[in-house]
């Protein structure tokens, strides 16, 4: 009968998030794993088969459980509820920057294609949620085209938060400017 194990598969998952959200999957290594989460190697292989399926079970835990997408669905849609969105991912309190689906499609090659399809599924869904917020506005340029606008915007600011220079201010800043442009479409 092998020991009991001391941590829970969520609590190893919220630990590898931000590792592999900072660093990527190709350069987090197994030791950074357990260094991270504070369990040896047999235990993340007692819980998951390898690296790979940790990162995919991070990047699903990631996708279930963020905080920012419930601003997407809040009644009356429209602008508002993007510039809240925006502002939220510009303004995160806790260290963690931008989206750990997009800051891993620098890794996308490398990713198992289960990985690929969970990040197109969830850049989808974002989609779909801007588009209903943008269609709610009635704009004269077509909702389709301003939703493919907005989703570059929310991903190249992502992108800059990882820049060591980018400040929370000047983010934040960019949205009310962004937004701004947008509303007078």
């Amino acid at each position: 009968m092998g020991r009991p194990k001391n941590f829970s598969r969520e609590e190893v998952l919220e630990k590898a998030m931000p590792l592999f959200w900072k660093r990527g999957y190709a350069d987090t290594g197994l030791q950074d794993l357990e260094k991270a989460t504070g369990v040896n190697k047999s235990g993340l292989y007692s819980e998951f088969k390898n690296k790979e399926d940790l990162f995919l079970e991070a990047l699903e835990h990631y996708t279930k459980t963020r905080k920012g997408r419930g601003l997407l669905t809040q009644e009356p849609f429209g602008w508002n509820n993007i510039e809240a969105f925006l502002t939220f991912k510009a303004e995160r309190k806790d260290g963690i920057k931008g989206c750990f689906a997009v800051n891993s499609m620098r890794d996308v090659d490398l990713l198992p294609a289960r990985a690929q399809t969970q990040m197109s599924d969830s850049r989808a869904r974002l989609k779909e949620k801007f588009h209903r917020n943008i269609a709610a506005e009635k704009t004269d340029l077509s909702a389709e085209a301003l939703t493919e606008l907005v989703v570059t915007f929310f991903s190249g600011l992502c992108i800059e938060q990882n820049l060591k220079s980018e400040k929370t201010d000047l983010q934040s800043r960019k949205v009310e400017d962004f937004m701004r442009i947008i509303r007078s479409l």
